[in-house]
């Protein structure tokens, strides 16, 4: 898989997390993940097509999200709920939608589906694309999380 289509879903997640979250993420070291066991406990998963056909996945720790939650809304979130998996869907977009933007000024043209959030300890996360799917493990002062970007090309 291209690097150029994996740098700008690691800036977007950067971005959104300290932008909307007042959150710091730090990047660990990319790696081609084999097992589809999500790397949370809490996954917002989108469909991407266009130029080229993929998907993006983020999943949360628990405390790692309701940590970033927390600091969107403002008051303290303690556990996963409605509230959690919306936001985790949400926020899925924003990176979807920051990352794509780059990609478009570059002249690549990709569209995003609408998230799907699936949530429970050790669920997995398909996806679709033929490629290799590349994870990123971030850290958080509240807990880890990790991007997957997996593409056609």
């Amino acid at each position: 898989m291209n690097v150029e289509y994996i740098n700008p879903f690691l800036r977007a997640t950067l971005n959104v997390l300290k932008t909307m979250a007042f959150t710091e993420a730090i990047a660990g070291k990319p790696y081609v993940k084999k097992e589809q066991v999500a790397g949370g406990d809490v996954s917002g998963i989108i469909g991407i097509t266009g130029e080229t056909d993929g998907s993006l996945s983020i999943s949360f720790s628990e405390s790692c999200i309701c940590y970033i939650v927390s600091n969107m809304f403002g008051e303290t979130i303690g556990k996963l709920n409605q509230e959690v998996e919306d936001a985790v869907g949400e926020i899925t977009n924003m990176i979807s939608g920051d990352a794509r933007r780059e990609l478009a000024e570059k002249g690549m043209v990709l569209h995003g589906a609408i998230p799907t959030v699936v949530s429970g300890k050790n669920h997995s996360v398909k996806h679709m694309a033929k490629g290799p799917s590349i994870a990123i493990p971030f850290s958080t002062k509240a807990g880890h999380f990790v991007v997957e970007v997996c593409f056609n090309k």
